[in-house]
């Protein structure tokens, strides 16, 4: 079964009004999901002080939307390819609205990480849906490329001004963080239905869902998830930890097993037989890890420790992700030109060098000397990988799998964003109620490692073509 395609309308290298109507509706989704994370991260220490949570507990509120997210994403991936796009995105927004509206009216630590997880879930769905709407809509090359680096931007633009927004409004309470998504939902919710065309699925003999499939691979994911976002409390040697990872490495090793022998499988295997694909998974899953530890580690650091105000912090922050609004609108045509291996390759570069220059934190924060060009660095590495990988990850893909790899480069992002917060909080959280200079120092270090993972991962495809090229300059 093929969803059938949506009209060509980002064919042509001028857009008409209704193209530049469509990418703005997409867009508007991604700035709201890079809003929404933004400004709850902003908001932690309120949260934690207002709900007398600890620091353990207080990662769930961010790993509560990782959790929700990062298990449905293939699914979510596979639904819009089945079930068809504007649908999943229309069902999927509406229940992100009503879980934003209840996450600012609770009152207790475990409902509101609820309402995280639902957000977490809904975006799993959104995400894919809105990511395949764009890549069946425009051509691949340069076309595409533009699309994507708008549609990338427009989610760090969503996530810069949310650290803004997010400090002013934590002053007036943190609830007003949750609660303001929930006009921008509402106002796609009433303009999309009037410019995403319908694309509905095509059918192929008997419809078939991979039900078993289904199941497993959602089960793994929230499991592998949840599992390692519990290890830093539970022990990642204790018995409960390995378990939960063997359990994981069995449902997985059954998905695989159901998928082999499906006929409408869930994920085709085949998929990741693509170098390219399963670099830009790998680089994914680094991207993320690396900063998500990081901004953890900041806000702590300048707020716990250094009586930072929350829009202080949100300023702090703010210029690498002016960077990568600015400059990942422009990468399409040095994508062109250079090819994603190579831009991949920079961006993780000044990522390394960016958390290797934050080990010289102390005591006493310098905006100038320490802050600004952390900044500065890092979002030059975000605005480099982070739009490269999302071309990388669905080029060559056909129509009918841009959901399935749209889902799988996603589900790297949330998994690699939970391994590196999980691994951080756990190193914070060994200092006691009150964390320490030696502890936020081991823990950029632990972002800087997987930077030099994500390093690693790139320069896999730079170097055998570099040897290429050497071979065949020897040999004219």
């Amino acid at each position: 079964m093929r969803s059938s395609p949506i009209p060509a309308a980002g064919t042509s290298p001028r857009w008409g009004a209704r193209t530049w109507a469509l990418l703005l509706v997409l867009c508007g989704v991604v700035f709201l999901d890079g809003l929404d994370v933004s400004m709850v991260g902003v908001a932690l220490p309120s949260i934690r002080s207002d709900l007398g949570l600890s620091t353990s507990q207080l990662q769930w509120v961010v790993s509560g939307y990782v959790l929700g997210y990062g298990g449905l994403l293939l699914l979510g991936g596979r639904a819009a390819d089945m079930l068809g796009r504007r649908r999943v995105l229309l069902a999927a927004l509406a229940v992100f609205a009503v879980a934003s509206a209840v996450g600012g009216l609770v009152s207790d630590g475990t409902l509101l990480v609820v309402t995280r997880i639902l957000k977490g879930m809904s975006a799993a769905f959104t995400a894919p849906a809105g990511f395949s709407i764009i890549t069946t809509t425009f051509t691949e090359g340069p076309n595409r490329n533009r699309a994507l680096a708008f549609y990338t931007a427009t989610g760090a633009s969503g996530f810069s001004l949310g650290l803004v927004l997010g400090g002013l409004l934590t002053e007036l309470g943190w609830r007003w963080t949750f609660l303001l998504p929930v006009p921008f939902a509402l106002a796609i919710l009433l303009v999309a239905p009037r410019v995403i065309p319908r694309d509905h699925p095509s059918i192929e003999g008997r419809r078939r869902y991979d039900i078993a499939g289904a199941v497993t691979i959602t089960a793994s994911m929230l499991l592998l998830v949840r599992t390692v976002v519990e290890a830093p409390d539970t022990g990642w040697g204790s018995a409960t930890t390995v378990g939960s990872f063997a359990i994981v490495a069995a449902l997985l090793a059954a998905f695989v097993t159901i998928e082999r022998r499906s006929r409408e499988p869930l994920v085709r295997l085949g998929i990741l037989r693509s170098g390219p694909l399963v670099r830009a998974n790998l680089g994914g899953m680094a991207l993320f890890g690396g900063y998500f530890g990081f901004q953890f580690v900041g806000t702590l650091y300048l707020q716990a420790m250094n009586g930072w105000s929350a829009i202080e912090t949100a300023l702090a922050f703010l210029p690498a992700g002016l960077l990568v609004a600015v400059f990942s609108t422009r990468l399409g045509p040095l994508v062109d030109r250079f090819g994603t291996p190579r831009i991949i390759a920079g961006g993780a570069l000044s990522l390394l060098a960016g958390y290797l220059l934050f080990l010289r934190l102390d005591g006493s924060p310098s905006y100038l000397g320490l802050m600004l060009p952390t900044m500065l660095l890092l979002g030059i590495g975000f605005a480099l990988s982070f739009p490269a990988l999302n071309i990388q990850a669905v080029a060559g893909v056909a129509d009918h799998e841009q959901g399935l790899a749209s889902g799988l480069l996603n589900t790297s992002f949330q998994v690699g964003g939970a391994i590196g917060l999980a691994i951080v909080s756990a190193v914070v959280s060994s200092a006691g109620a009150t964390p320490t200079l030696d502890s936020f120092h081991t823990a950029i270090g632990v972002s800087a490692g997987i930077a030099v993972l994500g390093l690693l991962v790139a320069g896999s495809a730079l170097v055998p073509a570099w040897l290429r090229e050497r071979r065949a300059v020897f040999s004219s």
